[in-house]
C-alpha cells in the first residue's frame, strides 16, 4: 500500500511535461508514491516521455474526456490514502514541494489542502496581479466553524496543485454536472460537509497561462455563471470582497500606468474580466445563442 497517489491528466504535454516527471521523482523527504497518469489522446512525445517513469497510463478517448469525470475516475484508481493533483504544466518549486503538502493531513479534520501558483517569468500583468492576489505568503486554514471573513477566497480551490484525503474524495467527490471549474465545485461540497480546506503556500509551483483579453472575458463570463450555478455569489461577503480585490487591482495598475505600456493592457484585461464576471451572473436575462458565444468552455451546449 502507498501512502500517496499522484493524478495526472495529460494531453500533448511537450517540455512542461518533462519539467514537470523529473520533478515529482525527484521529491525528497515523502514515503513512496505512485502516479497515474490518464492520457487524453497525445498525438505528441507525450506518451513516449511517460514510458520513460514507472508511472500507471490509462488512455482515454478525447471525446470521452470531462474535467470532473476523468478525475474521478484517476481518483477511482488510486492506492494511496492522500490524492494529489496536479497540471501537466505546473511545475513545482523544490524539492519538498510533496512533504510540505500532505504533512498537513496530520490534522485529521484536513480534508484537502492547495498550493501556491506561481506566474512563469514573463506572464502578464493580468496574471501576475491575479495570483499574486490569490495566492499570498501566508497560510490559511478554512474553517466550516469559523469562516474567517475570507469572502469569496473561503470556496477558491485549484486542482492544479492541490490533495485530497481519499476517505473524503469518497464522500463527495468531483461534481460532474459542472463541465469546468470543478475544483471550486469540490471545495464547496468539502467546506459543506464540515472538513478544513489548508492554503499551503510552501507547497508551491510555477502555473500561469497566456490568456487574450477576449479570452479572459469568456473565462469570467463561465466563472460567474458558476459562482451563480452553486449559489455562492449570494453567501455572506462574496460580493463586496471580490468588487474590493476588482477595485485594488484595477487601481494598483493605473498607478503604474507609464511602466512600458503593460499597465494599460493590464487595465483592460481586469475590465473585460469584471464585464464577463457580470454577464456570468446575469446570464439568465441573455438568449440562448448569445450564451454558447460568451462561454469559454462551452457550458450551455
Amino acid at each position: 500500500m502507498v501512502k500517496t497517489s499522484i493524478l495526472l491528466l495529460t494531453k500533448n504535454g511537450g517540455r512542461d511535461l518533462e519539467f514537470l516527471m523529473s520533478a515529482l521523482y525527484g521529491q525528497k523527504g515523502v514515503e513512496p508514491f505512485e502516479v497515474i497518469v490518464i492520457d487524453s489522446g497525445s498525438t505528441d512525445e507525450t506518451l513516449e516521455l511517460l514510458h520513460r517513469f514507472p508511472v500507471r497510463l490509462e488512455q482515454i478517448p478525447p471525446e470521452t474526456f470531462h474535467h470532473s469525470r476523468t478525475r474521478n475516475l484517476a481518483a477511482g484508481l488510486a492506492k494511496g490514502a492522500i490524492l494529489v493533483f496536479v497540471s501537466q504544466d505546473a511545475i513545482p518549486t523544490s524539492e519538498r514541494w510533496l512533504n510540505t503538502m500532505i504533512s498537513n493531513f496530520d490534522d485529521p479534520a484536513v480534508g484537502a489542502v492547495y498550493g501556491r501558483q506561481l506566474p512563469r517569468p514573463g506572464s502578464s500583468m493580468e496574471r501576475e496581479d491575479a495570483l499574486g492576489t490569490l495566492y499570498g505568503e501566508h497560510k490559511i486554514v478554512k474553517d466550516p466553524a469559523h469562516r474567517n471573513g475570507l469572502g469569496y477566497r473561503y470556496y477558491h480551490f485549484s486542482d492544479a496543485n492541490a490533495a485530497i484525503r481519499r476517505s473524503v474524495w469518497e464522500e463527495v467527490r468531483f461534481p460532474e454536472d459542472l463541465r469546468v471549474f470543478e475544483d471550486i465545485g469540490i471545495a464547496k461540497r468539502i467546506l459543506d460537509a464540515g472538513w478544513k480546506i489548508v492554503y499551503e503556500p510552501n507547497s508551491s509551483v510555477f502555473h500561469s497561462h497566456r490568456h487574450t483579453t477576449v479570452g479572459l472575458f469568456k473565462r469570467y463570463f463561465d466563472i460567474g455563471y458558476t459562482l451563480k450555478l452553486l449559489d455562492i455569489w449570494d453567501a455572506p461577503g462574496i460580493r463586496k470582497s471580490m468588487i474590493r480585490d476588482v477595485r485594488t487591482l484595477l487601481r494598483n495598475k493605473i498607478h503604474r500606468v507609464g511602466q512600458k505600456g503593460r499597465p494599460v493592457g493590464g487595465i483592460r484585461q481586469d475590465v473585460a474580466k469584471s464585464v464577463g464576471l457580470f454577464l456570468g451572473l446575469n446570464q439568465r436575462h441573455l438568449p440562448l445563442v448569445l450564451k454558447r458565444r460568451l462561454s469559454a468552455y462551452r457550458v450551455f451546449e
